[in-house]
């Protein structure tokens, strides 16, 4: 058995996010586990990139309230205790609602191979497209 010591937040980077986001790294896991972990803090009216995860990503809400969306369809409302299930490659977005914050654990998978990255960060949601109004 190893103990690993809590590691410290890290701010969200600008390029994966809108607003302030903070991020807490709960488990990495150890080959041959490749699940991640992480609890995923959003202010009000922070947000994801659009992105896509190449094995897929569950989030578990655990406080506040939230938004999600995917490409081509309409932005849902989330909630503690909701769980979400973002198939393998589907581009999607998900953050806190304008006066709420929110925190979610996102579970994800590494793909095991350095050529093709576990997360394709692409575009930031544009104002527009978080509050519901196309391009």
């Amino acid at each position: 058995m190893q103990i690993q010591a809590e590691q410290p937040s890290m701010k969200g980077p600008s390029e994966w996010f809108t607003g302030d986001v903070w991020i807490d790294t709960i488990v990495r896991g150890r080959e041959p586990s490749r699940v991640r972990v992480s609890a995923v803090h959003f202010a009000p009216g922070a947000r994801t990139a659009w992105h896509s995860h190449a094995l897929g990503q569950t989030l578990s809400v655990t406080e506040g309230r939230g938004l999600v969306q995917s490409r081509g369809s309409e932005i849902v409302e989330i909630r503690p205790g909701d769980l979400v299930n973002a198939p393998a490659d589907e581009w999607h977005w998900h953050g806190g609602t304008p006066d709420h914050f929110m925190t979610h654990l996102s579970i994800t998978e590494d793909t095991g191979e350095s050529d093709k990255p576990e997360t394709d960060w692409g575009i930031h949601v544009t104002d527009d497209e978080y509050r519901g109004r196309s391009r």
